[in-house]
Order: structure tokens, then C-alpha cells, then sequence
């Protein structure tokens, strides 16, 4: 792997972490937000994967 695939796979991470941080949050409703994170650090890993799939190739 290189350092792009890395770094993707780094924001995914912290992407997830936010989206459990909203998902469990003690105040209001943030599960909405909590999607918008999970589907963003969905995004993110599918890009890290296509990264990591086209420097394979």
C-alpha cells in the first residue's frame, strides 16, 4: 500500500469514529448526522480500495 490508500483508509477511520460518536450522542437526535458520517467513511474506504485495486494494476 501506499501513502494515498493510507491516508484514505486514515480519514475512513476517523470518519467512522465520528459517525459512532453522533450515533451514541446523549443529547438529541443526531442519527441523522451519524448516517452522513457512516456513508462518508463508506465512501472513503471504497475510494481507498480503488486506490490501493488501480496502483495493484
Amino acid at each position: 500500500m501506499n501513502e494515498d490508500t493510507w491516508l484514505l483508509v486514515g480519514v475512513a477511520m476517523v470518519w467512522a469514529l465520528l459517525a459512532l460518536a453522533y450515533a451514541f450522542a446523549p443529547w438529541g437526535d443526531m442519527i441523522g448526522y451519524a448516517r452522513v458520517w457512516g456513508f462518508g467513511a463508506a465512501l472513503f474506504l471504497v475510494i481507498a480500495g480503488l486506490v490501493w485495486r488501480a496502483r495493484r494494476q
